[in-house]
């Protein structure tokens, strides 16, 4: 059986740095669960679906060939991809909490929070931006005895992370079904199954009981589009940490969010912002 997978080949021009964070937020809207570097301005982009793949390079096309950024849509073997990408990644370290694949645990690690994470088909491995500012924003927070909601867990970092810092319960959702799958693994690699429960759900419909934290680390149309409903997941006096979101997109989100609660923490890494909101 051919298993590949559809994935775009992105390239940037020599002055297009700056360029790099704008196409992040773009893509993050078509659901890839992977980026590759390839050289130094070009990455691989892979996806889920061909649709998702061809509606992004539609997209990308339509907001960036006038800049210079060249795409190109490939079909990839997905173990080709899998075994490069993996071999590539190493230990991150955010604040007191290490992310590391099983490969490259550093010998000083037992100083901090140690979260294992083995790379696959979901995000979160602490290479974005993203993960790193809500890790930021995670250790922030008193933790201890409290119950945690981590929507959109890609990897289940954050919740893993929350359940080793002390976190009482904690309930992770995707909607996506390899993440689920990929969070429960890497939920038992960490020993943390008697505390994060992983539920495959989409947050705009299911029924989730409100958590003294949650965190939702996902993009800002939804953010936005699902304000009331993120707020309501709280619990009165909570917090409400939202990642995700570029610089561009922080006015609209604050906006969205701003009748649920007061802006409390505010982190920011390049091009990338994650908001605290406690209501």
């Amino acid at each position: 059986m051919d298993d590949r997978r559809p994935a775009l080949d992105v390239q940037t021009p020599p002055d297009g740095a700056r360029l790099t964070p704008l196409i992040d937020a773009l893509l993050d809207d078509y659901d890839p669960f992977a980026i590759e570097e390839l050289a130094a301005r070009q990455r691989r982009v892979h996806f889920f679906s061909a649709a998702s793949r061809d509606a992004a390079a539609r997209a990308l096309g339509r907001r960036f060939r006038t800049q210079g950024v060249a795409v190109r849509a490939v079909d990839v073997p997905h173990g080709d991809w899998a075994a490069r990408s993996q071999a590539r990644l190493r230990a991150v370290r955010v604040g007191d909490i290490v992310v590391a694949p099983p490969w490259d645990i550093p010998a000083d690690a037992t100083a901090a929070t140690l979260v294992v994470i083995r790379p696959s088909m979901g995000f979160g491995t602490g290479h974005h931006a993203s993960t790193r500012l809500c890790l930021r924003a995670l250790q922030a927070l008193a933790l201890g005895n409290r119950n945690v909601l981590d929507l959109g867990t890609g990897s289940g970092v954050l919740a893993i992370a929350s359940a080793l810092r002390g976190a009482r319960r904690v309930l992770a959702v995707d909607v996506d079904a390899d993440a689920v799958e990929t969070a429960r693994a890497n939920v038992g690699l960490n020993d943390v199954e008697h505390v994060v429960e992983v539920r495959r759900a989409d947050v705009r419909r299911a029924v989730l009981e409100p958590a003294a934290v949650v965190f939702a680390n996902i993009h800002a149309a939804l953010a936005c589009g699902a304000a009331g409903v993120l707020a309501g997941l709280v619990s009165a006096g909570g917090t409400l940490v939202v990642g995700g979101v570029t610089g561009d997109e922080e006015n609209g989100v604050r906006r969205a969010l701003a009748r649920y609660g007061a802006l409390c923490a505010r982190y920011a890494e390049a091009e990338w912002v994650a908001l605290a909101i406690r209501t």
